[in-house]
């Protein structure tokens, strides 16, 4: 714990990732645009940084987790981004989730300066950036892969070097694909036992601990049936990551035919004005649909 941290981006991811690596012991600086979301931190001990490149002149290692790829850009390449502060030797981490090819250009930017680069997007929601059991993919060297280790070891539970860079990012794509896979068919399935007049919790409890079981069953059908539509993960982000997808695999030839439908019925919601909702909202677009309603608010 002898470099200096620093933690660009307090949103609904970054604010507990950054809140478990000051717990864990790091020296931990941090900047957010919305400065005020860095204040609960700033009291409990971290520094505040003027600047992203006052955060890089002052940290050895950086970590960034903000919306999109361009934004990325603008925090780690922009005029007062991390680039212009952090000495040769430093090594940058960007967890936010954007494309590979954005990844791949951060990265052969920075090395010209000197200073290493991992992309190491996550999973796990909101619950798990504060407990500090995210899922962490990381792209690049394997060298800076174990100096970043105990960083990410404060932050995730399952931490998985899966190549060069920009391939946590593809794996990212990945793991979206199938989150979103899974949703459209939790709501496909409880807008179905709903419409048969089956017991909502007990359908549940009986699915639950079989073939069917899987994190977002378990974490994201219960909020749907209480109608707790607050995000761990929100449908704009969602969209924008489904986005990248699309794009991704339009570049290779992959076909996306679930993808591309939850695609559509999140632009809908979102034309509805539930961008702000958490991505197992999904289900209202159903429900719509079929005329009925999954749960009551109750519980």
């Amino acid at each position: 714990m002898t470099e200096r941290v620093g933690f660009i981006g307090l949103g609904i991811m970054g604010s507990g990732m950054a809140a478990n690596l000051l717990k864990a012991g790091f020296d931990l600086t941090v900047w957010n645009r919305t400065p005020e979301r860095a204040d609960a931190l700033v009291a409990a001990g971290a520094r505040r940084a003027a600047t992203p490149a006052d955060l890089g002149a002052q940290c050895a290692m950086i970590f960034s987790c903000v919306s999109d790829t361009s934004d990325v850009l603008e925090v780690i390449l922009g005029e007062q981004g991390v680039i212009e502060g952090a000495a040769p030797g430093a090594l940058v981490v960007d967890m936010s989730t954007i494309s590979p090819q954005g990844a791949q250009t951060i990265a052969a930017a920075l090395a010209e300066r000197g200073v290493h680069f991992l992309d190491a997007p996550v999973s796990g929601g909101s619950e798990g950036a504060a407990r500090g059991t995210l899922s962490i993919m990381v792209g690049g060297p394997a060298d800076q892969v174990a100096r970043a280790m105990p960083c990410f070891q404060a932050m995730g539970a399952t931490i998985t070097h899966v190549g060069g860079h920009g391939d946590g990012q593809t794996v990212k794509l990945v793991n979206q694909i199938l989150v979103v896979g899974t949703m459209l068919a939790i709501s496909e399935a409880l807008v179905f036992a709903r419409a048969s007049g089956v017991d909502l919790e007990k359908t549940l409890q009986a699915v639950s601990g079989g073939a069917a079981g899987s994190w977002m069953l378990s974490n994201r059908a219960p909020q749907c049936l209480r109608r707790d539509w607050r995000p761990g993960f929100t449908i704009d982000l969602q969209q924008k990551d489904l986005r990248l997808v699309l794009q991704a695999a339009d570049e290779v030839g992959a076909p996306m035919i679930v993808t591309a439908q939850v695609f559509q019925l999140y632009r809908a919601l979102q034309a509805a004005g539930m961008g702000q909702e958490g991505n197992h909202a999904l289900i209202k677009a159903l429900e719509r649909l079929a005329g009925v309603e999954v749960g009551t608010g109750e519980g």
